[in-house]
């Protein structure tokens, strides 16, 4: 399985914040944001990895995760020229994706949870069909939304409805088999002028391939898409790492525990920044392993 990070986003709504530099670049507490899904991937076993970006933008990228070497991975970048709406992300991956199957990750969302991996880990082994993920919120008007019937069932999708038929969101976290790439090539563009990821994902459930894993309310996910959001979501993972001693979103030590790289290279990485929290961290948990 291949992984792709749609993080082309130019974040108008975080205007002025974003003018000299892409959303998914700006900081999230201790962290830039990008590293949140980069290690969502990364703990979902996957290390083939495209990153869409914004024109203009893959030099910084680049002096930030370079090819991915250092945490073990294969990262690739493609620039997306248009915002044609998230489904577009598949297209665009279309050459690095091939025959594999794929997941597909928001640049602004962030999960975590310390039983997530086996949740990832389930959806990623899966051979057919699509896999997302539903959250209970208290407003879904926002995202897209979930109905189910009486068993359970998932029934109707909609997007950004006004009036939303359940309470769950459908997160941006994608998994896909290989038809995933076709299928979007066959959306048409949405009143909003957006190949729009409901609709692909109403394809796979006409054909009873579509299944919904509802996230826990333990799990965190935000989507970091306003400056409300994306304070909230740094005093979040600020108070989840002063409580547990773990560190949310950190590359390095998923890598390190899923074996993609050695304690010793986590513990020289986190030496290269010795004098700062995150380097520290490092070289404590591989000291650990």
């Amino acid at each position: 399985m291949k992984g792709i990070i749609l993080a082309a986003g130019k974040g108008t709504r975080l205007y002025p914040m974003t003018l000299p530099t892409c959303k998914p670049l700006l900081p999230v507490y201790d962290k830039p944001l990008i590293y949140y899904p980069l290690a969502v991937l990364l703990e979902a076993g996957i290390r083939d990895i495209l990153i869409i970006i914004p024109p203009g933008e893959e030099e910084i990228f680049r002096k930030l995760l370079g090819d991915g070497a250092g945490f073990g991975a294969r990262i690739s970048y493609r620039v997306q020229h248009e915002a044609r709406g998230i489904a577009d992300a598949l297209i665009i991956g279309e050459a690095f994706a091939g025959d594999d199957r794929i997941c597909l990750i928001l640049g602004d969302n962030i999960f975590w949870s310390p039983g997530l991996k086996s949740q990832l880990l389930a959806a990623a082994a899966q051979e057919t069909g699509a896999t997302v993920f539903g959250r209970y919120v208290e407003d879904p008007r926002p995202f897209g939304v979930a109905e189910f019937d009486a068993d359970g069932k998932v029934v109707g999708l909609e997007e950004k409805p006004a009036e939303p038929k359940s309470h769950y969101a459908v997160t941006g976290l994608y998994f896909y088999d290989k038809d995933a790439i076709p299928l979007a090539k066959t959306l048409k563009p949405s009143a909003r002028g957006e190949l729009e990821i409901t609709d692909l994902n109403k394809l796979y459930m006409a054909r009873d391939k579509l299944r919904i894993t509802l996230l826990d309310k333990d799990v965190v996910w935000q989507d970091a898409g306003t400056a409300d959001s994306v304070l909230g979501a740094a005093e979040l993972i600020r108070d989840i790492q002063r409580d547990t001693g773990r560190y949310v979103g950190c590359i390095e030590e998923v890598a390190m525990r899923s074996g993609f790289i050695t304690p010793d290279e986590c513990r020289a990485i986190g030496a290269r920044m010795a004098g700062t929290n995150y380097g520290r961290y490092l070289e404590t948990v591989a000291d650990e392993t």
